[in-house]
């Protein structure tokens, strides 16, 4: 399918397009939920992905593999872009003058809100990572990518993509060790998005060690 579509995607075929988001964007939303740990960032980052995909399709080589790296490159690249502009909108905020107080509302929605806690423990194991490493632990341990499909999305040396595995797993180990548990388990799974519409209502995705919830 990747050799007939590469053409066809690079000459701007819609229905080319629309087959490849039907086969990879399951794919790619997984990939942008594991770094980021947001099921709407998730969602976000696929549609710009496609968007930024369309975009550069004129640069796609004809030939070669699987266009899943190709993809979960540029996916990569959006998670970090949102980031990057996520942190200018904080610092702009906190310039601000601070707004009133309001009455705290926890209380009234702490029944909504157990998935979030679910993930606590995780997310504050992942936050000891760097970003290259969180990247490195997504595809190489969730996404179970080998270390040569990791080297090709991020753009660097096989060598690397080990040696910030390796760093990675140290941390988390050592983080589960200081609280008393297990490091955060390496599956989970995903439900996959439909073309047009990444999700359909609001059924949860799995984070590692999370249960996937129906509606």
């Amino acid at each position: 399918m990747t050799t007939e579509l590469r053409p066809r995607i690079r000459d701007g075929d819609e229905d080319a397009f629309a087959e490849l988001f039907d086969a990879y964007a399951r794919s790619v939303y997984n990939h942008a939920f594991r770094l980021t740990g947001d099921w709407g960032a998730a969602e976000d980052a696929v549609s710009l992905t496609f968007l930024e995909a369309w975009r550069l399709r004129g640069r796609l080589d004809v030939e070669g593999g699987s266009l899943r790296p190709w993809l979960l490159g540029i996916a990569t690249n959006v998670v970090r872009n949102s980031r990057r502009a996520a942190r200018r909108h904080a610092a702009a905020l906190s310039r601000l003058p601070r707004p009133e107080v309001v009455r705290d509302f926890a209380d009234e929605v702490a029944g909504r809100i157990d998935d979030a806690a679910s993930l606590a423990a995780v997310r504050l194991a992942v936050a000891t990572l760097r970003r290259p490493e969180r990247e490195v632990l997504a595809l190489c341990v969730w996404s179970g990518h080998d270390y040569a499909t990791a080297a090709e999305v991020l753009g660097i040396p096989v060598g690397t993509v080990r040696s910030r595995l390796s760093r990675a797993r140290r941390k988390l180990a050592a983080t589960a060790e200081a609280r008393g548990a297990a490091p955060p388990a390496a599956d989970g799974a995903e439900p996959p998005p439909r073309r047009g519409q990444v999700r359909d209502g609001r059924r949860a995705a799995a984070w590692p060690g999370q249960r996937k919830d129906t509606p």
